[in-house]
């Protein structure tokens, strides 16, 4: 993979205190797991295909969840997407400035026991500064389109090739 890799540091600077974080957090993730299998709730999430401006697609590493994945997370039913994809970016990987924003596709799914609705945006010209430490992103990474890492999560490939024709 050709991209630069940017690593989260800061105030838990140790191996042991990362690994706890990995492990508090997984299992955290693991108990709302088991909830959504019992509820299937309806839920709805707001995903980035962050692109630099030297076109390299950002990608982050959550402590809880395996694979280089799409920034985002869940937005509330009423919520507008592009003001949640925002906020979102600006949480994950540090956004402090962006260029044009456009819906890529509206995806329902079912993942994790759960019934999402997707949106999934196009957000170019994205300017980040990491910070410093965060509980749920581990490392924020930049690739090529074309060279994408290998332990690129299912779900972002499939959100990736469902926009691909539009970026």
């Amino acid at each position: 993979m050709r991209g630069v890799v940017t690593s989260m540091r800061g105030s838990i600077s140790s191996s042991i205190g990362r690994r706890l974080a990995r492990a508090a957090m997984t299992a955290a993730h693991r108990l709302m797991k088991l909830g959504w299998f019992v509820r299937r709730p309806r839920t709805f999430g707001a995903h980035a295909l962050a692109l630099t401006p030297d076109r390299l697609i950002i990608l982050v590493r959550l402590r809880y969840a395996p694979g280089w994945r799409l920034p985002g997370g869940g937005r509330r039913p009423d919520e507008d997407p592009r003001e949640a994809v925002l906020r979102e970016l600006r949480e994950e990987i540090g956004m402090i400035a962006y260029g044009a924003v456009r819906v890529g596709v509206d995806l329902e799914e079912r993942a994790d026991f759960k019934r999402d609705l997707a949106s999934l945006l196009i957000v170019e010209e994205v300017i980040y500064r990491p910070r410093n430490w965060s509980w749920e992103v581990e490392r924020i990474c930049e690739a090529h389109l074309d060279d994408l890492p290998p332990d690129l999560s299912p779900r972002a490939a499939g959100w990736i090739a469902a926009v691909r024709d539009k970026i």
